[in-house]
């Protein structure tokens, strides 16, 4: 395809009537990974639900590989290509891991089970204990694997490091570097900037609903301190 694979225009969202996102305007191209920087409460994860159709209250424009979007319903929208691990992950507690992968089943294209036990194998290890009884790394390696399941073209990631052991982080960076070089987009919500700016190709910085500036790989070491500053304005 020519052209962004997300390209989101003027979007405005709102809680109740807080107007919580400003104007905002980002993209993201085929293979690559952008990053949302910024404190919470900065509007990083409603930038997320806004794309995903979660929050409907919001204006603007949401185009995904040159359709309109932006008035989908979020079941719709997820139909398209579009896969979305939330920071709570949404996993199913009472269900194991395996049950876990295997509903619902995986679609063309998809990561089948066996793929997403060798890519994690301590998920094979712990495939009949129930998703609650999972630690939190071995929760957001089952939630990831499991969106993977529906062959998504462009998977949003909300924290997937926060709380993590330094091992499971190094692991899922490098699901992210795997699937960046199969041509998947990325979006990227993080406040571990050493992690962010190992994967991100660009970073849009986030200051109380607006993108204040938009930071590209090659300029992280000299702006690592508006980068920074960012995250804790």
């Amino acid at each position: 395809m020519t052209g962004p694979l997300l390209d989101v225009r003027d979007l405005n969202a709102y809680y109740g009537q807080s107007h919580v996102l400003h104007g905002v305007n980002l993209y993201v191209n085929p293979g690559e990974v952008v990053s949302l920087i910024g404190r919470n409460g900065a509007g990083k994860t409603t930038t997320l639900k806004s794309v995903m159709g979660v929050l409907r209250s919001r204006t603007g424009r949401v185009t995904f590989a040159g359709e309109d979007i932006t008035r989908l319903p979020s079941h719709r929208v997820a139909a398209r290509g579009l896969a979305w691990v939330p920071e709570e992950r949404a996993i199913m507690g009472t269900l194991s891991v395996r049950e876990n992968l295997e509903l619902p089943p995986a679609r063309p294209g998809g990561w089948s089970t066996e793929r997403a036990l060798e890519t994690f194998p301590v998920l094979r290890e712990r495939g009949h204990h129930p998703g609650s009884k999972l630690s939190g790394g071995e929760q957001q390696m089952l939630a990831i694997v499991r969106v993977l399941r529906s062959g998504p073209r462009l998977l949003l990631l909300d924290e997937p490091s926060e709380g993590l052991a330094p091992v499971i982080v190094q692991g899922i960076a490098k699901i992210i570097e795997n699937l960046r070089a199969d041509g998947m987009g990325v979006l990227l919500v993080e406040q571990n900037l050493k992690f962010a700016a190992r994967l991100a190709d660009r970073h849009y910085v986030f200051v109380d609903g607006h993108i204040v500036d938009e930071v590209a790989r090659s300029e992280v070491e000299t702006r690592r301190g508006d980068l920074l500053g960012a995250l804790s304005v």
